[in-house]
């Protein structure tokens, strides 16, 4: 009995440790007679929507130790602390760390440092091919595109987002060796390839992202103002075709080493911060109003019904006034289309009020605010709207001139696409497709409809009002002789600890061309512009330059500038 028992627990213990140690005691097996060489992976390429290369790699090398096959950690440690500008005694204690079987010494080494590593014969050392991560255009697109880890892992922006398709799988070429690590002569090397990453093509236009970026840096250098920002949406599918954010940074060289200013300046803003966007909300709540006019809602305001001259409205004991008030510039009556024309509050007040809270915040919520848009990046903002159930009159008055709502430039820029390119809310998108270096295409994105927001002739109706805006109104800076712009500017004071702050302000202007049938749209932000504040004087030139450099370079014909 004693022996049948020994027999079966020795039985089983062998089954055991073949069966479910195997893969772990293969794995030591393999540690321990074979040296390692990593073949790192190419990581894919990043192009803009022409082809053009936005990141790509060059070519490097890492630097490895074995400490078991090191004969001489002393010398070593000597040559080696000279070659790699490294103290001495870190490189020792390294050499000496027989805990691990394989000790990277330096990551992303020049050609010219190898050859001299590899020419002072030391035992144990040895290198293997890396990658560099370079972005040819510096700090274009630098919080969209984002950067890596030393090459490889993606840390922010499109780099980390598709960081799965990117990456690749490495390889690896494997030595025999013996107990101590050398390894036997006349032994075979195993050679495991490496996979390279897929490259992604962006909705980015490079022209269009340079020309942005240029026009926004001048503004911010001559406006001292904090920050600059900017966005190109393409109103058909809602493909972005550029972004812009400054202050910058050099991909090349982000500031690695100073992690507050890392985070602040690689911080994608556009999507991930939000503001009170001020008059250029009118565009939802001009919409929201013809819709519901078209659909027969008697509170709702017809085209042609004439509202007061500037005035002052109470609600709430909350007292608002028009902008015009404050520059003793009083407006006569006034229509819908000249109520934009002159961003008068009051009027927008009487829209918000007469439509309510229920039918108001369908509205909200059909175009888009807060919730996510669903676009293809992390990090994404939903927003700040006050729960239905909880708003107020003298909120819902002031949500109806853009104050007491916080959005995204990004939830605000496809809000107004959607008001003007016939009703149509996309997802927005930063990818257009995946593919390999044969020709194969992995992932294609394409325009994907979310919902409806208003209808066609509600758009087309206010398309030809935000027309008038650049020709006759506010956004006049904006305008390009033979060709259909229009657009909506805003001017909205910034608030600190829930109070005013005096003087600062948030000058934007959203526009589109042409205007009976949207290409581009671009949102201008300038954050606290110092002298001229308005967004007419300060945003809406910004999106003139941009529209007129694009068509330039797309060779884009006149079209007549009548309404």
């Amino acid at each position: 009995m004693a022996i049948t028992f020994l027999f079966c627990l020795f039985t089983g213990r062998f089954l055991y440790v073949q069966v479910f140690w195997r893969e772990e005691l293969l794995s030591r097996a393999l540690d321990q007679w074979t040296r390692e060489i990593p073949v790192v992976a190419e990581r894919g390429k990043i192009f803009d929507r022409n082809g053009e290369l936005l990141a790509g790699n060059q070519t490097a090398y890492s630097v490895y130790a074995r400490a078991n096959a090191v004969t001489d950690p002393s010398g070593a440690a000597d040559v080696l602390s000279a070659l790699l500008k490294v103290p001495r005694e870190e490189i020792a204690a390294k050499l000496s760390d027989r805990s691990r079987s394989e000790i990277t010494l330096l990551k992303q080494a020049e050609k010219s440092l190898v050859q001299s590593i590899e020419g002072s014969g030391l035992a144990g050392v040895y290198y293997s091919r890396d990658n560099k991560r370079v972005y040819p255009y510096g700090s274009l697109a630098s919080q969209v595109l984002g950067f890596t880890a030393m090459g490889s892992e993606g840390v922010t922006g499109v780099e980390r987002f598709y960081d799965d398709f990117l990456k690749g799988e490495n390889g690896q070429i494997l030595y025999e060796t013996d107990l101590v690590g050398k390894e036997i002569e006349g032994t075979a090397a195993s050679y495991l390839p490496a996979t390279e990453g897929l490259d992604i093509r962006l909705t980015l236009d490079y022209r269009i992202q340079a020309l942005a970026e240029e026009v926004m840096g001048r503004t911010l250098a001559e406006t001292s103002a904090l920050a600059a920002r900017c966005i190109v949406l393409d109103p058909q599918d809602f493909g972005v075709l550029a972004m812009v954010n400054l202050p910058a940074y050099d991909l090349n060289d982000p500031p690695r080493n100073d992690m507050e200013a890392l985070n602040r300046l690689s911080r994608n803003c556009l999507v991930s911060d939000i503001y009170e966007p001020g008059s250029t909300f009118k565009i939802v709540t001009a919409a929201a109003d013809l819709e519901e006019w078209r659909k027969g809602n008697g509170a709702a305001f017809s085209p042609r019904f004439v509202f007061p001259s500037s005035r002052t409205r109470s609600v709430d004991g909350t007292t608002i006034k028009c902008w015009s008030d404050h520059k003793n510039g009083k407006h006569a009556n006034q229509t819908l289309a000249e109520a934009l024309n002159n961003s008068c509050n009051p009027c927008f007040v009487d829209i918000a009020l007469s439509l309510g809270k229920e039918t108001f915040y369908s509205y909200l919520g059909a175009f888009g605010f807060g919730k996510a848009t669903g676009i293809d990046f992390s990090g994404e903002a939903v927003g700040m709207l006050i729960p239905e159930g909880s708003v107020r009159d003298c909120d819902l008055a002031r949500i109806g001139f853009g104050q007491t709502i916080a959005l995204s430039p990004l939830q605000l820029a496809c809000a107004a696409a959607s008001a003007v390119n016939g009703g149509y809310y996309y997802t927005p998108h930063i990818l257009e497709e995946v593919f390999s270096d044969d020709g194969y295409v992995a992932v294609k994105t394409g325009k994907k409809l979310l919902r409806r927001t208003v209808s066609e002739e509600t758009s087309r109706l206010l398309s030809s009002m935000l027309e008038g805006v650049v020709k006759e109104g506010s956004g006049k800076h904006a305008y390009i002789e033979g060709y259909r712009v229009a657009g909506k500017t805003g001017t909205a004071q910034k608030y600190e600890n829930g109070a005013i702050a005096q003087g600062k302000y948030v000058s934007s202007f959203v526009g589109y061309f042409p205007a009976d049938a949207p290409q581009y749209l671009c949102l201008i932000i300038v954050d606290e512009p110092q002298g001229s504040y308005y967004g007419s004087t300060v945003a809406a030139p910004c999106a003139k330059e941009i529209f007129e450099g694009i068509i330039g370079f797309a060779g884009i014909p006149p079209q007549g500038g009548s309404i």
